[in-house]
């Protein structure tokens, strides 16, 4: 756990405390009236994000007032580990489990950079926990989003498909996760063709990483993430303004990867099963070409319309060994479409699903966690779309209408109607740097897909 957040907060720590505008004015009548003058000649009037350093003897710093929105528990003290000076604070509030748990938290997140290239020489502003704070709680969710964001920002160079099969087996021997790569030609002798076509281009051989934990008799639960670890379009080669993020294109990976990190520290009494097809969509002699037809692992025929609608087609020979156990939830996320941004931005992630439930409980969980996603229709008329002239479907429709309903469509021809099943179209990346969300990669809908998992799944949870 970052060494920002320590156990317990020694005699000198300094007092933060969290203002709702409207509460200001009782507050300086009340509790801070000692303080009023100075803070009326700051102009500090608790906007969101807004602070007063109040300063005690000798000129140094006693106090810190920070101006906080209504109910913004997680997001509210975020940007102060960087902002603030060097030095050990404590919350000045009293807090509820659930609100102490979500500052401690956004405290962590806060702290987050990525220093593998660049040694970072500011320090950063220590909290002592918050009463009452869920510790485990933070730190599973905290490593698993520094875990997702670390794989995401690094670049393409040093983070190919034996590198995320790498750091899936560090996850693994963590938790003593049993885990199977299936590499190369072996994918051809195992019934993956579609994997294998997308990364037989590249120097770096294509994958299947297969992570497996928990009790045999337990639900079971699999995971499934987009893991192209550099996506050039392959011959149908994209622009370099879309190659240009391409690091990115394995963030569902990262993201499943940081979710089932969470279900294995939490112990939840499930049979995880966690699938991540790793290739890189490369251009070479070998590439698969625009209209080729590769028969999938469900023996589904599929005519490839473009070579850089390369996702759904790794994913698909996923999905549908993931599908075969018939697990009481599949749950699959990846970079999948642009189509999704336009319609959305890059913060809110698309769901799909095939089941009522699963999506309503996962919109609630969302919005409890202030992990938000956006629910798109599997839109059966636009089944149409994937129809192709010699294949049982095409990969890429014609036009530009409604791309990621296609995509979603195209994945859902390889989960059985009777497997829930909800699809995540995320962008994983923050664009804009908030308050806890530095510019970079991110772990979008992993805290909504986790709040779920615990509800349905939390029951009697494994010893660690």
């Amino acid at each position: 756990m970052p060494r920002y957040l320590v156990a317990e907060a020694p005699r000198e720590a300094l007092p933060i405390t969290p203002l709702v505008k409207a509460e200001l004015k009782g507050w300086l009548a009340g509790p801070g009236a000692a303080l009023r003058g100075w803070v009326q000649s700051t102009g500090f009037a608790a906007k969101p994000g807004e602070l007063c350093l109040v300063p005690g003897k000798a000129g140094k710093l006693a106090r810190v007032l920070v101006g906080c929105e209504a109910h913004d528990e997680l997001w509210a003290l975020a940007a102060l580990p960087q902002s603030l000076p060097q030095g050990v604070y404590r919350l000045d509030a009293a807090l509820g489990t659930r609100a102490a748990t979500k500052a401690a938290l956004g405290w962590a997140l806060g702290g987050y950079r990525f220093a593998r290239y660049r040694k970072e020489t500011k320090p950063l502003a220590a909290l002592a926990w918050p009463k009452g704070a869920d510790r485990a709680a933070v730190e599973r969710c905290a490593d698993a989003i520094f875990l997702a964001r670390d794989l995401i920002n690094t670049p393409a160079s040093d983070m190919g498909p034996a590198e995320l099969a790498e750091a899936a087996g560090a996850l693994a021997r963590r938790n003593r996760a049993k885990i199977e790569v299936i590499e190369g030609e072996r994918l051809l002798a195992r019934n993956y063709p579609l994997i294998y076509a997308v990364g037989r281009a590249s120097t770096r051989a294509p994958r299947l990483i297969d992570l497996v934990w928990g009790d045999k008799a337990g639900a079971k639960l699999t995971l499934v993430g987009k893991g192209v670890c550099f996506d050039s379009g392959g011959l149908d080669l994209k622009p370099a303004s879309g190659m240009l993020m391409m690091k990115k294109d394995m963030g569902g990976a990262a993201t499943m990867l940081g979710l089932a990190s969470m279900v294995m520290a939490a112990g939840l009494p499930v049979r995880l099963r966690l699938l991540v097809p790793a290739v890189e969509n490369s251009v070479a002699g070998n590439a698969m070409r625009p209209l080729d037809v590769v028969k999938s692992r469900k023996g589904i025929t599929v005519e490839i319309g473009n070579t850089d609608a390369e996702g759904r087609l790794v994913l698909a020979d996923a999905l549908a060994e993931a599908d075969s156990e018939r697990p009481a939830v599949i749950l699959d996320c990846a970079t999948l479409t642009g189509a999704a941004r336009i319609a959305l931005g890059p913060e809110l992630p698309a769901l799909f699903s095939n089941d009522e439930r699963l999506a309503s409980e996962l919109l609630r969980h969302g919005e409890a966690e202030e992990d938000p996603l956006w629910r798109l229709p599997l839109w059966r008329p636009y089944r149409r779309m994937l129809e192709s002239k010699i294949a049982d479907l095409s990969n890429a429709p014609d036009g530009s209408f409604a791309g990621s309903i296609a995509a979603a469509l195209f994945l859902e021809q390889f989960v059985s109607p009777r497997t829930p099943w909800a699809h995540i179209d995320s962008y994983a990346w923050n664009a804009k740097a908030r308050p806890g969300r530095p510019e970079g990669g991110e772990g979008l809908a992993m805290r909504a897909l986790f709040a779920l998992l615990e509800a349905r799944f939390g029951g009697k949870r494994k010893k660690r």
